[in-house]
């Protein structure tokens, strides 16, 4: 053998005994882990039979049945607070924008906001459109803050709030807005 094939024998040789060593589950440390097997070990413990039922059929064992559970393929719906029964929905203050003659071109409903996915406000509906912002909420304490937070950006009534913060509404029409919102029984 030649000096030049030492290193190669050498690492060969640990590579051998570190294999043979990481097998064996007896190696006297109390830290020792396992090695994991695809066959099922022997517990002493008598294994559950299967009995036939009423109708003489043979129920399928666990594994035949399978563990995994499923989870819903959509995620629940959402379940906004209810409005006050004294306050307007979004969709009649829109309306009624529009009745007056206002502007309230592309009104999306995106009540869904409201709910802990979107903005978490805690309203009970929400209607947008590119003049105005309609929020309405469960009570006027919550209205009453949210107001607040957008300072002169925002109008309330009630558990209504309108919000000009992301409109093109100029600030010169908006007591009309506020005007027909006060007119809602």
């Amino acid at each position: 053998m030649t000096t030049r094939n030492l290193p190669a024998v050498g690492i060969l040789l640990v590579a051998v005994a570190l294999s043979a060593g990481c097998g064996s589950d007896d190696d006297g440390s109390p830290n020792a882990t396992p090695s994991v097997s695809s066959e099922a070990a022997p517990t002493g413990l008598p294994t559950p039979q299967a009995t036939p039922g009423a109708d003489g059929a043979t129920p399928p064992s666990a594994a035949a049945q399978g563990t995994t559970q499923r989870r819903p393929s959509s995620p629940p719906p959402v379940v906004l607070p209810k409005r006050p029964a004294s306050a307007p929905g979004a969709k009649k203050v829109i309306e009624a924008f529009r009745a007056a003659g206002l502007k309230v071109s592309h009104p999306k409903d995106r009540s869904v906001d409201c709910g802990p996915d979107g903005l978490g406000l805690g309203c009970s509906e929400l209607m947008a459109t590119d003049a105005v912002t309609v929020y309405v909420f469960p009570d006027e304490t919550s209205a009453s803050d949210i107001a607040e937070t957008w300072g002169g950006q925002s109008y309330q009534r009630g558990a209504v709030v309108l919000n000009y913060l992301e409109a093109k509404t100029p600030a010169a029409d908006r007591p009309r807005y506020e005007k027909v919102l006060n007119g809602l029984g």
